[in-house]
Order: C-alpha cells, then sequence, then structure tokens
C-alpha cells in the first residue's frame, strides 16, 4: 500500500510510533556504537571522532576501531601528537581510514588552534570541520553535549519515509522536517531507536513486515518485498 501525500504527524502519532519502537527495540538490545562510546566516558571529542571513524563503517567495526585510537589519544592534544598515517593504521579497517586518519588529525589541531582545545557546541562550527556533515555534527551535540540534535542516518532516513512521517529525498532533508515536526523529546531516542529497528526488523530490502507492530497503519512507501 503507497500513499501519494505526506501528512505532518501530531503529537500521539508520533508516540504511537515510539511505543512501538521501544515494543521491539528492548533496552538489553546493544546500543549502536557511537551511543556506547558516550554512555562509557563523557568526552565531546571522543564522540566526534567515533562519528567520523563510524562512516561508511560497520557498527562492529566502527566500535573496535574506536577503542583501539582511544586507548592511544582521546584527547585533541594527544591526537594531534599522532600522524594522519599512525592515526589511519589504528582505525583499519574502517571504511577510508587513510582519508579520515587525516580528517581525524586535521580536526584535532583546529579544535586546539581555534577552540582552545574544546569541541565546539554549534552545528555550524562543528560542519566547518574536515569530514563533518549535519550528522555528524548533531550526533555530536546530542550525544557528546546532551544538546538537543537529531541525527539522521539512512536508516532513520528511510523509515521515517516508509512509515509516512515525512517524504524526502535525503537525510538532510529529512534532518530539516523532523526539526519542525518531530517533538523534542524523541530528537536523541530517534537515532538509536531507528538505527536499531532498521537492523532488526525494517530492513532497507524485504523487511520483515510480518513481525513489525506498526504493519497495520504503516504505508509501507517504496516496499517492493516483505517477509
Amino acid at each position: 500500500m503507497k500513499c501519494k501525500s505526506v501528512k505532518s504527524w501530531d503529537e500521539e502519532t508520533w508516540s504511537r510510533f515510539f511505543q512501538a519502537l521501544r515494543s521491539v527495540v528492548k533496552e538489553e538490545t546493544p546500543l549502536p556504537s557511537v551511543s556506547m562510546i558516550a554512555d562509557e566516558k563523557y568526552s565531546p571529542f571522543r564522540v566526534l571522532i567515533a562519528t567520523v571513524i563510524s562512516l561508511r563503517t560497520k557498527d562492529a567495526v566502527t566500535l573496535e576501531s574506536s577503542l583501539r585510537l582511544f586507548a592511544q589519544a582521546d584527547t585533541p592534544e594527544t591526537m594531534a601528537r599522532l600522524t594522519p598515517e599512525q592515526i589511519g593504521e589504528l582505525i583499519y579497517p574502517a571504511g577510508f581510514y587513510k582519508r579520515k586518519g587525516e580528517q581525524i588529525h586535521r580536526i584535532s589541531e583546529i579544535i586546539i588552534e581555534q577552540h582552545n582545545g574544546e569541541v565546539p557546541k554549534t552545528q555550524k562550527e562543528l560542519i566547518d570541520l574536515p569530514g563533518v556533515g549535519l550528522k555528524t555534527a548533531n550526533l555530536t551535540l546530542s550525544l557528546g553535549y546532551n544538546i538537543p540534535a537529531i541525527c539522521v542516518d539512512i536508516h532513520v532516513h528511510r523509515i521515517c519515509n516508509r512509515v509516512g512521517a515525512v517524504s524526502t529525498k535525503n537525510p538532510d532533508e529529512t534532518e530539516g522536517v523532523l526539526s519542525k515536526t518531530l517533538p523534542k523529546q524523541y530528537w536523541r531516542e530517534i537515532n538509536d531507536s531507528l538505527v536499531l529497528y532498521g537492523q532488526k526488523v525494517c530492513l532497507p530490502i524485504s523487511p520483515w513486515c510480518s513481525t513489525c507492530p506498526m504493519a497495520e497503519w504503516c504505508p509501507q512507501h517504496d516496499v517492493e518485498k516483505h517477509r
């Protein structure tokens, strides 16, 4: 079943959506790698760097690569003392590890030189850092500083379009719509919940609609085949 138009969800619909998510995404389910790192130790810098590492990289690799790097350096000062090549070797086999090694090294230098050693607290300043896009900036604000920000990765973008919460073409556009329609109480939760849900039930191809608690009212946009 597919709908041609999408209406903004009201608070009651969002509440029903998150109740359904929570019925599947239990507390015992492992958190995404960056959230685990954020919960382990308060450090906006660790959150920022782990998120850079996570791009185009599987969760398990992100966690292992990040912890291996942080065992050697987990502040801008100690990170800047490493060479880009050393950083790349430490985060291998993360995707694009050589490029990320250069970006992480330069990010550390900029934070020291321009921000007195502190990770910026605004979206604009974060996006100005090399390798940092909207998703990385918002995740750093949310998990690193507990500042309300919506992190939209491919899972959030796909599922929000699939269930009819938005009708957008890319994650950045989805973030813009959600920032106007999603109640703030869900801003931090939506990324963790939908990443886990997207890996467990609402898969990119052939999702498990038969076990989804939203199946009766989900419009299933762009779902060609499901189980």
